[in-house]
């Protein structure tokens, strides 16, 4: 049966506080049936997010059921990925409707004492995004020595600033050119829309570098040629750096596409991220031990709440600041922009001396 997905994102419905919610709606067209937010009910995505359409913004799962939703998606990922408190009885509530839960939290429904027996009676499935099979509890290996395959890892200026969207677009920019290309998910967001990945940061931290290592062989040995997977963290930031760098070990990325929100001055810890270059200096610096010459070969910009005129002046900015090709990846000019310098990045790309 199809999916007729109804998004939980009560008091958190926004461009910035609802990340699992709006790249649902953005990626997983057709599927997305309405959300619910108390505070923003009566009014569309479009409205909300500026994308979206007409999908509708329920004030409670009751009144979401005119829709005939099959599919509860937790539509946030909260500090700590605890289920909200406040929440728990509308799942419990889908349940009762035999509404399938999907949820990418570190609260894994499938094991709640009180969720899972109800699910089981009722007939429901809870689906955890961030449940983590038992084979990618594994060291690394270091593959990457012996890999043909081109990967390309979105590294980022800090958290939730859209390494996933920049992976996902220049993805399918790659397929759309003929190019054996691949999206590794490394997070809930990107589980969902993709249907496959794993969410290293529900590993321990000893296997993250094993898993994504993993991941990323089982992509090359089904013959994609490139590689794109999705980023996690940033480096600058002291609360989520250890996944980025578990990342970047298991990667070992040929290239790099550095994200970063222009009009976000510093982040959670008060810690300023516009340093721009000090950033890719950073990320290069990593590799310079393996004697790897991995680059950052162009930036994404996130420019949510930015006007025109400020989106302009970044990609100018940036690119006189870093030399380096700067551009929205939700644009098609964008997207191809960052395509092409990929393209010619790889031309002269050697990951060792001949």
């Amino acid at each position: 049966m199809p999916r007729r997905i109804v998004i939980l994102a009560e008091g958190k419905f926004s461009p910035l506080e609802s990340k699992t919610a709006n790249q649902a709606i953005r990626y997983l067209t057709g599927e997305v049936i309405g959300v619910i937010d108390s505070r923003q009910a009566g009014r569309t995505a479009e409205q909300v997010l500026g994308f979206g359409g007409n999908i509708p913004v329920f004030s409670d799962l009751r009144a979401s059921l005119i829709a005939e939703p099959n599919t509860l998606v937790i539509g946030i990922a909260p500090t700590g990925g605890q289920l909200p408190d406040s929440w728990r009885p509308i799942v419990r509530e889908a349940i009762e409707d035999k509404i399938d839960v999907i949820g990418g939290l570190h609260t894994l429904l499938s094991e709640d004492s009180e969720l899972a027996p109800l699910a089981r009676r009722n007939g429901v499935q809870l689906i955890d995004l961030r449940n983590t099979p038992p084979e990618y509890n594994v060291i690394a290996k270091g593959s990457w020595q012996t890999r043909m395959a081109k990967t390309i890892l979105t590294v980022g200026t800090d958290c939730n600033v859209g390494k996933m969207t920049a992976a996902l677009e220049l993805h399918r920019e790659f397929v759309r050119r003929g190019r054996k290309s691949d999206f590794v998910a490394t997070g809930q967001t990107g589980i969902l829309i993709a249907g496959k990945g794993i969410a290293v940061d529900h590993l321990i931290s000893d296997f993250v570098a094993g898993a994504i290592e993993l991941e990323v062989d089982k992509s090359a040995a089904a013959g994609h040629e490139y590689i794109f997977v999705e980023g996690q963290g940033a480096l600058q930031h002291p609360g989520y750096s250890a996944v980025t760098l578990g990342l970047m070990h298991g990667v070992m990325a040929d290239a790099m596409i550095l994200v970063h929100h222009p009009v976000r001055h510093t982040n959670d810890y008060g810690i300023p991220i516009t340093d721009v270059k000090a950033s890719i200096q950073l990320h290069e610096g990593f590799f310079k031990p393996f004697s790897f010459p991995s680059k950052v070969a162009g930036i994404a910009i996130n420019t949510v709440m930015m006007t025109n005129q400020q989106i302009a002046t970044a990609i100018r900015d940036l690119e006189r600041d870093t030399n380096l090709p700067t551009a929205d990846v939700l644009t098609i000019e964008g997207v191809k922009k960052l395509a092409m310098a990929l393209e010619e990045y790889f031309t002269t790309f050697r990951r060792f001396e001949d």
